[in-house]
């Protein structure tokens, strides 16, 4: 089982602290760190004391981290031109020495999009909009030395050269897509995602959104062994019980709630849901961190969670 941190900095932070957060991760030899793609804060939370811009956290954690692979979880379609995305992605990727991870997910918060002025269409038009990057993604990584790479898709029309467009690993990063599993969302996963991921889902779901893709997968010839399946669960452990509820509470949550919803309580009860995830299918868990202060949270993790997994 692979652990990875997971933040979210759309509630209010400071590159300083992502990256505090992101060198205690790497230190302590988590899988990665990975970050949300929002620019508007959720609940209530102040955003302060800034939102940051995804893609420039992770320009800024590549140049100042050294192993740990990073990633967004996930970046909306809707965010960034389609077309242009993928220099985006080359740039960070080099720029990491080749630790890139590349989420993507059609967007689904509304009142983000109208609070910065950015279209917001219906799910097909999004799931176009995805289908579109994706099919140049693929097809700028997959075109040979010297090719140029002309695309007619649902949303745009490109016509790029691709050696300016390469990014350092080949034949291309880690592309994960998530969701519920169903029709397009299923069928894109089979196509192209090298990992998919059920965001903060209960067991019993992940189950069958698994049983879902793994079945188109099927159906198309793909063996569901190559891809990666994930999960990302909030994160409250603690030592004691007194622990547990300090956290829960520094994050404004309930500790049965958290018990309930996702990987709360002493490692002990951390580990046993991590197992309950692993016979389901789950080969990776992000973790989500909501208090990006607390950095002994990720030592105790590591110490006495993380440690003592199988392998």
């Amino acid at each position: 089982m692979d652990l990875r941190i997971f933040t979210e900095p759309q509630q209010g932070a400071s590159y300083d602290q992502l990256l505090a957060v992101a060198r205690t991760a790497e230190e302590h030899g988590f899988g990665a760190f990975f970050r949300s793609d929002h620019l508007l804060r959720m609940g209530r939370a102040t955003g302060l004391p800034a939102y940051t811009d995804a893609w420039t956290t992770l320009a800024g954690l590549a140049r100042d981290t050294s192993t740990i692979r990073l990633g967004t979880l996930v970046t909306p379609v809707t965010f960034r031109p389609v077309g242009s995305f993928p220099a985006i992605v080359a740039q960070v990727d080099h720029m990491s020495g080749g630790r890139l991870e590349v989420g993507l997910g059609a967007g689904w918060y509304k009142e983000e999009h109208e609070a910065y002025g950015l279209p917001f269409p219906g799910p097909k038009a999004r799931y176009d909009l995805l289908e579109d990057q994706l099919q140049i993604l693929f097809g700028l990584w997959s075109a040979g030395p010297g090719e140029g790479f002309d695309f007619s898709g649902r949303t745009c029309s490109v016509h790029l050269q691709a050696d300016p467009l390469r990014p350092l690993q080949r034949p291309h990063p880690p592309v994960i897509l998530g969701g519920a599993g169903g029709r397009r969302n299923s069928r894109l996963a089979a196509a192209y995602a090298n990992e998919f991921n059920v965001p903060f889902a209960p067991l019993e779901q992940v189950k069958a959104v698994y049983g879902a893709v793994r079945q188109r997968c099927e159906a198309t010839g793909r063996d569901p062994a190559s891809m990666v399946w994930s999960v990302a669960q909030v994160l409250c452990c603690g030592a004691s019980e007194a622990e547990v509820a300090r956290r829960a509470n520094a994050i404004g949550r309930e500790v049965g709630e958290l018990r309930a919803n996702g990987l709360a309580g002493l490692p002990g009860e951390v580990l046993d849901k991590i197992g309950a995830f692993a016979r389901a299918g789950a080969q990776r868990i992000y973790l989500q961190v909501l208090d990006l202060s607390d950095l002994d949270h990720l030592h105790l993790v590591a110490e006495e969670v993380m440690a003592h997994l199988p392998g």
